[in-house]
């Protein structure tokens, strides 16, 4: 397991390379903290490090946000924060996205963990000043 600090935004960066190099075939990434914790920013780094040019942004309100990279794939950024009931996520054709080969990352994964797939990467993100990135 590994356990990176980060102080920076290069320490993010170099964080979410790790993480890509560390997990080169997988595509589902569940990340764990409290509200404020730095899911979203350390999603921001990891779809730098992709190359998406897109403007990264939780999707709060729409439940998913679709980025693209420059080789035209597609990364879905998941915020599960609103669902209240699972039938939610699959109106939103959850599988389809999951089980599309895709980047997928999904915030808030504990509301909906008995959906989450067996190879999912889980990602813990702690910390006040400084972010502590576990996987």
């Amino acid at each position: 397991m590994a356990k990176i600090i980060c102080q920076k935004e290069e320490d993010l960066i170099a964080a979410a390379e790790q993480l890509i190099r560390t997990f080169p075939v997988s595509r589902v990434f569940a990340f764990y903290g409290r509200m404020g914790a730095g899911k979203t920013t350390f999603i921001k780094a990891i779809c730098k490090v992709l190359g998406v040019a897109d403007v990264v942004q939780s999707p709060s309100f729409g439940i998913i946000n679709e980025y693209k990279t420059p080789a035209g794939s597609a990364v879905f950024h998941f915020d599960f924060y609103r669902i209240k009931k699972l039938e939610e996520v699959f109106d939103i054709g959850y599988e389809d996205y999951i089980y599309s080969g895709q980047y997928c990352f999904l915030e808030w994964p504990e509301l909906i963990e008995e959906l989450l797939p067996p190879a999912v990467v889980k990602v813990g993100i702690t910390g006040e000043a400084d972010r502590v990135v576990e996987f």
